[in-house]
């Protein structure tokens, strides 16, 4: 079997593929259009952050099984092509966590002593020491948003300076908070109590400028910002206007939203610093993830074990085909749950109707928590790990086999409790392949599960469908499908709309504006 590396990457993961008896070729630096070239020969590809890997270079690798990234995140493959056409992709879960960590410490200690500047100053030939003049950071309070292994990691090394640690997570349970000695609080309280706020988060759409102007105007005046997870966590814009305006002191920033950054004003700014994406760029980092893909790789290829997958396609690998549709509809369930999360999730239910289904019930349970975890971890959860995810996460977890026949004969339900609110959504399979949700709370309605969904709630009068088509085609937003439900004439109604393009921010707001609409949501499927 033949393996492609088109990014520069350490000797011993050549040795390994090598000794396992693959053809390797290293190509470093080749372009898109020549890896399109020669892409459909080869077994494999491995990337770093370098090659993007976009949807022409998957449909020309005809012979691809197995895309590997030497590193965490997956953010330059197209995973959703890859996912299409079978491809697994992978990529090298942990092994950046303390050289991340190290470096989020690195810049909180760099920025509050102005460290670079200083250096800078001192280069030029100054010796400008008041102007310099830095904060402590012993007895300040470091805000932590995201509390995986990275944020873990950090909020353990930190608490060696003295900070006090608050840190927000809308799937980490008590126990484990009081465990690693982290208050856990809301985002507004976060923001509000913060003299540092770090992100260790992944990048998607609940996350995407979560930091803006709203949240940064909550924030203590002088507070310190942080960000060595992804590049648009933080809104730039957002950032540079609070930043000139004196109520943020100071940032430090290892990502952006455009890599490398193309004449950014934040880096002309005096109170910002930064690095080139270096959270992982440590000898031992590189070494560790170019070791943990290669073995990776060999052992996917070899069909023993398939570890670090982050898509469904390989992570549903060897489930039986006479339950395969209802395993994706429970990861879909899953997935639903946590884009309608409100709230810090304490307990789920998860209701299964059918003897197949209870055949299957450890392995459906699974395949709601895989779905609801993926998108809050910045690691792969799969069908192993997820459980685990959940115990350590303190979420308690049941399950009720339902013997009643009702409208549909094979149905999975999952209540989920939050300690705001608790929902039910159900969803079943249509026919031999089409996943439908079917039910949420006291509505009962029946939409396709997939793609872009807009999700509100409204009063039940004349005119409200109308003037949101009017909008969406006004955006030259095109409606996929259109569900209704409701409760009584006149009372509180659901309406769910497939589209087949992503809805801009300020879409949403001219429909919470319009009177009647209450409760807006978008789901990605």
């Amino acid at each position: 079997m033949k393996i492609l590396i088109t990014d520069p990457i350490e000797q011993s993961c050549l040795d390994i593929l090598a000794n396992n008896k693959f053809i390797v070729d290293h190509k470093p630096g080749i372009s898109a259009v020549e890896i399109c070239t020669i892409i459909g020969s080869y077994d494999a590809l491995i990337v770093r952050s370098g090659t993007k890997v976009t949807s022409e270079i998957i449909n020309a690798g005809s012979s691809l099984k197995i895309i590997g990234r030497a590193g965490t995140g997956v953010d330059n493959i197209d995973v959703q092509s890859a996912t299409r056409k079978g491809i697994i992709v992978m990529n090298t879960p942990g092994g950046n966590t303390i050289s991340t960590a190290e470096h989020t410490i690195s810049m909180i200690l760099a920025l509050s002593r102005n460290i670079p500047q200083a250096y800078s100053s001192l280069l030029s030939g100054k010796w400008e020491r008041k102007k310099f003049q830095g904060v402590e950071v012993f007895g300040k309070t470091l805000g932590l948003i995201g509390l995986g292994k990275i944020g873990r990691e950090v909020a353990q090394r930190v608490q060696g300076f003295g900070m006090k640690v608050i840190g927000y997570d809308p799937i980490i349970g008590d126990s484990l908070a009081i465990e690693l000695n982290i208050e856990l609080v809301t985002l507004p309280q976060l923001y509000s109590r913060s003299d540092f706020i770090s992100v260790h988060t992944p990048l998607n759409n609940e996350t995407k400028n979560l930091i803006n102007s709203n949240s940064l105007a909550l924030c203590k005046k002088g507070v310190r910002i942080i960000n060595c997870a992804r590049g648009g966590i933080v809104d730039e814009k957002a950032l540079l206007f609070e930043l000139q305006s004196g109520q943020v002191a100071g940032a430090a920033l290892d990502v952006f939203e455009e890599e490398p950054p193309k004449n950014n004003p934040l880096l002309n700014l005096p109170n910002v610093i930064a690095t080139p994406h270096l959270g992982a760029a440590t000898e031992e980092a590189q070494e560790k993830v170019a070791v943990q893909i290669a073995e990776q790789i060999v052992k996917a290829l070899n069909e023993e074990i398939i570890l670090g997958a982050v898509n469904a396609a390989a992570l549903r690998f060897g489930i039986p085909e006479e339950i395969s549709n209802f395993t994706l509809l429970g990861e879909k369930l899953g997935a639903l749950t946590e884009q309608l999360l409100f709230g810090k999730l304490k307990e789920i239910t998860i209701e299964l109707r059918g003897t197949l289904l209870h055949k299957y019930s450890e392995l459906l349970k699974v395949s709601v928590l895989r779905g609801l975890f993926s998108r809050l971890m910045s690691e792969p959860v799969n069908y192993i790990n997820a459980p685990v995810i959940a115990e350590n996460m303190g979420i308690h977890l049941s399950e009720k086999k339902d013997t009643e026949s009702g409208n549909f004969a094979q149905l999975i339900s999952v209540h989920f409790k939050t300690d705001k609110e608790d929902h039910i959504i159900s969803g079943t399979i249509v026919g031999t392949s089409q996943i439908k949700l079917v039910r949420f709370d006291s509505f009962y309605i029946e939409s396709q599960l997939e793609g872009t969904m807009l999700f509100y709630k409204n009063i039940d009068k004349p005119g409200i469908l109308a003037h949101v088509s009017k909008i969406l085609a006004e955006n030259k937003i095109n409606i996929a499908g259109v569900a209704l439900g409701r409760t009584d004439i006149g009372k509180e109604a659901l309406t769910i709309i497939g589209v087949d393009s992503k809805l801009p921010t300020s879409l949403l707001s001219k429909l919470t504006d319009f009177d009647g609409i209450l409760n807006v949501k978008v789901v990605e499927l």
